[in-house]
């Protein structure tokens, strides 16, 4: 393997395209990496991607995108053909609403900067299939992404986060300057993260650096089955990715050994949630307790009501909100039976079992995915696009019986030792 270096661009088409950018240029395994450093939302960076492909100097083509992020900002068709009731049922709700959050982001900067947010990265795929270029998408699935930054918040981070979550759905207002600079430096998904992935290393570590060394060892295996380049020159590959993402993915680039398919394996990983679930267990035992103790000090009456407070306050507020969130009177039904049961069950969450019977009784029309990234930029549409208020339906049901889960247990506290 010939050893990775950097080397001066020579003065040619590419190189004038790539001039108006940032740029490295890397050399690894007999490959030319061509590092190009975009702004996610700069008219500039787009026109330098097309020009830089259609110089002709470039064999292959590397984006900062996954399959499903690809897919979406290609085929605006694409969310219409998802099915609700199965992201529901397989717990992928606050992925889907993630995703959602990150959509509405880009349509306010679409709507205030005249340009789409990731259009370069857009441009380089289009521009490599109408050329016939082998395609590379080479960032992290951001569902794992996602997933990977949550496991490494503690209960406040991750109530943070959703929180942020839920304002990037319902807010409308202008992106500010201070953001629209980052992301002229930066990347996108750490805009959308904010003050989260700035204040918390640990957020940050996974949302960029994690992903400069997964980018990088996804274009080590790029040049691993890279064939000959032409005339004996390097075989030639073009990455665009966000600028800020160039330094620490030309340092990985050059500098890494390790095999590709074990440090992958590294950062896909997802720790396995432990399979004894503590909290729900400490829960049943106080619960339990507290009504056995009930019944033994004060008889039927006390441990009777003991078991209504109990029901009431988590049930009557789970079904509030579900109410609030415009729920189907069944729904609403849902939310009050399941509420008190769900705390006790990890395998179980009111909002879901509201959500899924709002689902079924309300189903979405195409309609309503077509028109949902529209909705979701205004207060009334969450209540109007049967989509949006499915999503309000399990946040609010879920915050409802959270809210009743700590009230209630209170409650019992007070009766207990009052």
């Amino acid at each position: 393997m010939n050893e990775p270096m950097t080397t001066d661009i020579s003065v040619s088409l590419a190189a004038q395209a790539l001039a108006s950018q940032p740029h490295r240029i890397v050399e690894r395994g007999g490959v030319s990496f061509a590092l190009l450093g975009t702004a996610h939302v700069s008219k500039t960076s787009v026109d330098a991607v097309r020009a830089a492909i259609a110089s002709g100097e470039f064999d292959a083509v590397a984006i900062e995108l996954d399959a499903g992020r690809l897919q979406s900002i290609s085929d605006p068709d694409a969310l219409a053909r998802l099915d609700l009731i199965k992201v529901l049922r397989e717990g992928k709700t606050h992925l889907f609403a993630a995703n959602l959050a990150l959509s509405a982001y880009q349509r306010r900067l679409a709507e205030q900067l005249d340009v789409e947010p990731g259009a370069e990265l857009k441009a380089g795929a289009e521009e490599a299939r109408r050329r016939e270029l082998p395609l590379h998408l080479i960032d992290r699935e951001v569902g794992l992404t996602f997933k990977r930054a949550l496991h490494r918040l503690s209960w406040w981070g991750r109530t943070k986060i959703s929180a942020g979550i839920m304002a990037a759905m319902l807010g409308d207002e202008e992106v500010g300057d201070e953001e629209i600079e980052k992301l002229k430096q930066g990347d996108l998904l750490e805009a959308s993260f904010g003050e989260f992935a700035t204040d918390n290393p640990a957020l940050y570590d996974t949302v960029i650096a994690e992903r400069d060394r997964y980018m990088a060892t996804r274009l080590r295996q790029v040049a691993e089955q890279a064939p000959a380049g032409r005339d004996g020159e390097p075989y030639r590959v073009l990455a665009v990715v966000g600028a800020g993402h160039l330094q620490g993915l030309a340092e990985h680039l050059r500098e890494d050994t390790a095999p590709p398919a074990s440090v992958l394996a590294e950062l896909e990983h997802l720790p396995k949630k432990s399979d004894i679930p503590w909290f729900t267990i400490a829960l049943a035992v106080f619960l339990l307790c507290g009504f056995v103790w009930g019944f033994w000090q004060g008889g039927i009456d006390v441990g009777s009501d003991l078991i209504v407070q109990w029901v009431l306050a988590t049930g009557l507020l789970g079904a509030l909100g579900c109410a609030i969130a415009g729920g189907h009177p069944l729904s609403i039904l849902a939310a009050f039976v399941s509420s008190p049961l769900t705390p006790l069950h990890p395998a179980l969450a009111s909002g879901t079992v509201s959500a899924l019977v709002e689902a079924t009784l309300r189903k979405p029309t195409y309609a309503d995915f077509m028109a949902l990234r529209d909705d979701v930029q205004s207060f009334r549409g969450w209540w109007k696009n049967r989509v949006a208020r499915i999503l309000l339906n399990f946040f609010l049901t879920s915050l409802g019986t959270a809210i009743g889960v700590w009230t209630g247990g209170l409650r019992m506290l007070g009766k207990l030792f009052g």
